[in-house]
């Protein structure tokens, strides 16, 4: 089970990716056509849809790796059992809060595609195809934090949870390749 998860998240950060690479090529397609009279119709519906796909379903890997903005500043100020009882609060908090959002998020799309709602654009598409990338990003972050609560429930460290740096450098190095210290 462990390694279809962690999979699913890394499947995950790579969809983003892809959403990222595709916003790219709408983008510069866009502005090059621009000069030799091509259009995408709906370009920028594509590459908005593209975005939300993209920030969603790049939530999971994110957290896993430790990227996402947490309450890191609170939980870090305490030690042993303390901590543990915040972390776990934390992540019961983001946990309700992610599944709340997921249910309605996979309520609207399934309704998208229940009553046929069509996009109100240049190109009628129907509109549970990029609602697809927006609840399904929620889900595998939903399914990220109950996997993360059971893991810290069982009393493990939180895989999100960097080492602090052991140098100066090695601070410097890791605020510098994009990381927190």
């Amino acid at each position: 089970m462990r390694v279809f998860l962690d999979r699913l998240y890394l499947f995950s950060g790579y969809a983003a990716g892809a959403f990222l690479i595709l916003i790219f090529g709408i983008m510069m397609f866009m502005s090059v056509g621009r000069q030799f009279g091509f259009n995408i119709p709906a370009g920028d519906d594509f590459a908005s849809w593209c975005m939300a796909a993209m920030a969603f379903l790049g939530l999971a890997h994110t957290f896993k790796k430790g990227e996402i903005i947490r309450v890191g500043l609170v939980v870090e100020q305490f030690t042993g059992r303390k901590r543990w009882a915040l972390e776990v609060l934390a992540l019961t908090i983001a946990t309700a809060f992610t599944l709340y959002f997921t249910w309605h998020a996979v309520t609207m799309t399934y309704d998208s595609w229940r009553f046929n709602d069509m996009a109100q654009g240049v190109l009628s598409v129907p509109l549970w195809i990029p609602q697809i990338g927006y609840a399904s990003g929620l889900l595998i972050l939903a399914i990220a934090l109950v996997d993360e609560m059971v893991d810290v429930l069982r009393g493990n460290k939180p895989t999100y949870e960097k080492e602090p740096p052991s140098s100066p450098d090695e601070f410097v190095e890791r605020v510098a390749s994009g990381g927190a210290g």
